[in-house]
């Protein structure tokens, strides 16, 4: 088992509050993302649930047993860092044990886990290797199999994959997919890159300025997101936001733009947000006219900015490569599927 309970949870470094209150059930053998900009404290939170940082106020349960004052050791949480943190003088199959070893756990014992680590993470013949003769996709994951080794009830992933190329962190997404698919531990995993929450988490839970703005599933998030906040930071390229027009004086363009995603919305609403994929281009001589600021060509779809008169930030439209051949300063017309605009009140939050 390994459900983790957060009950009221509290964080603060003298006058100064980090985690402002948090309930949350992570379910056992749940993959759970902890996601949102540097400084949210989703850091310190997954720190207080190993124990590497005291709990201010409230309760930690792991499979209903309070934590708060256990060691990290007796908690049976495993953690894995941004850094590798790798003996150099160890080969990886003496990385691997080394907690192991350090728990009296006898050398036949000891190896036989490393063994079936090892071949879960596919790095068997690597077991004889020092971390200098290692990728960093390989060095990330010997140190998985450390935490692997122990068996934990939960998996504590703190940015493990930031240090890695871009490539390499595709390949490293789809290999922790597969690993949770095989092992069936509960996994909570800290990020910033809301790419790696889409992909990787059953649920995310967005973290802002030391509380949580919204716990969902990916998809949810995505298309259903509680406020402004969360609506831009998931998504890349980010959602479009444009304001209600001001009485009287704003220009064609922006009005009609308003009206063609509103429509007769009511008057609470003060901003609509599209998905770049939802803002399309219209037939020429058609749509919305905008002036294309930047294109940026990506291959197989192009990422357009666009100033529309009269809307204070530019549009961002991802559309087909091939059917679009857009340049700099270009004049188009834009057409918006309206049957996927966000309604935001003046509080930010969806209505």
């Amino acid at each position: 088992m390994g459900q983790v309970s957060l009950r009221g949870i509290r964080k603060s470094f003298g006058t100064v509050d980090i985690i402002k209150g948090i309930d949350l059930e992570v379910h056992d053998g749940e993959f759970m993302v902890f996601v949102g900009p540097s400084g949210c404290g989703k850091s310190t939170m997954l720190r207080m649930i190993a124990g590497l940082e005291t709990i201010s106020k409230g309760d930690l349960l792991i499979d209903g047993v309070r934590a708060n004052d256990l060691r990290p050791s007796d908690r049976g949480a495993a953690m894995v860092f941004q850094s590798y943190a790798l003996y150099p003088h160890m080969t990886v199959a003496e990385n691997m044990g080394f907690a192991l070893k350090m728990a009296g756990v006898a050398r036949k014992l000891r190896d036989e886990q490393v063994g079936r680590a090892a071949g879960v993470l596919r790095i068997t013949e690597l077991l004889g290797r020092y971390p200098k003769e290692l990728s960093g996709g390989q060095r990330q994951r010997v140190a998985i199999g450390r935490a692997i080794v122990r068996n934990p009830k939960v998996f504590l992933f703190d940015e493990p994959l930031s240090n890695l190329d871009a490539a390499l962190r595709v390949n490293m997404r789809s290999e922790l997919s597969r690993l949770h698919k095989e092992l069936g531990t509960t996994m909570i995993y800290v990020t910033h890159d809301q790419v790696e929450a889409l992909t990787l988490g059953n649920r995310i839970a967005v973290f802002n300025k030391g509380h949580i703005e919204q716990l969902g599933a990916p998809m949810d998030l995505y298309n259903r997101p509680a406020n402004e906040f969360v609506a831009t930071f998931i998504g890349a390229p980010r959602i479009n936001l444009i304001d209600r027009p001001p009485a009287g004086n704003a220009s064609a363009p922006h009005r009609t733009l308003w009206q063609t995603l509103v429509g007769a919305a009511p008057e609470d609403v003060q901003r609509a947000g599209l998905r770049p994929e939802h803002l399309h281009l219209a037939p020429e001589g058609q749509g919305i006219p905008a002036t294309v600021v930047l294109a940026e060509h990506l291959g197989d779809s192009s990422i357009l900015h666009l100033q529309v008169e009269g809307v204070g930030e530019l549009l961002h439209a991802k559309v087909d490569a091939k059917a679009s051949h857009c340049e700099t300063g270009q004049t188009v017309g834009i057409a918006p599927d309206a049957g996927w605009t966000l309604m935001f009140g003046a509080d930010g939050r969806l209505i």
